[in-house]
């Protein structure tokens, strides 16, 4: 993951100066992801979401805490949660843990 990270930032798979703090975004957006999935651990198929939410969260270094900002015409503005655009996913993916867990069992009245 960290070498599809790096081929994404555009920084050489060889060069190794950024490997800490990317190795660390990367365990903190899966961390995230993991409690957005109600504590199950985040199946390969979401590594895209990993992968693509540490390069948000690796541009916006130094934009800590921005809602927007603006310059000379220039403006940007920042989402609320940085996995607003895989909400679906996640929900998709919650959903079918849901009726996998359904799928026998007790039920108590």
């Amino acid at each position: 993951m960290l070498e599809d990270l790096k081929r994404i930032l555009g920084i050489a798979v060889e060069d190794t100066d950024l490997d800490d703090k990317l190795n660390w975004i990367i365990s903190s957006v899966r961390s995230r992801l993991k409690l957005l999935l109600g504590g199950t651990d985040p199946p390969e198929e979401m590594n895209f979401i990993i992968v693509e939410v540490a390069v948000v969260r690796f541009n916006r270094i130094g934009s800590e805490g921005t809602a927007s900002h603006s310059v000379e015409g220039e403006s940007l503005t920042f989402s609320d949660s940085d996995f607003d655009a895989y909400m679906a996913e996640i929900q998709s993916f919650k959903d079918s843990l849901g009726q996998q867990g359904a799928k026998g069992g007790f039920k108590f009245l």
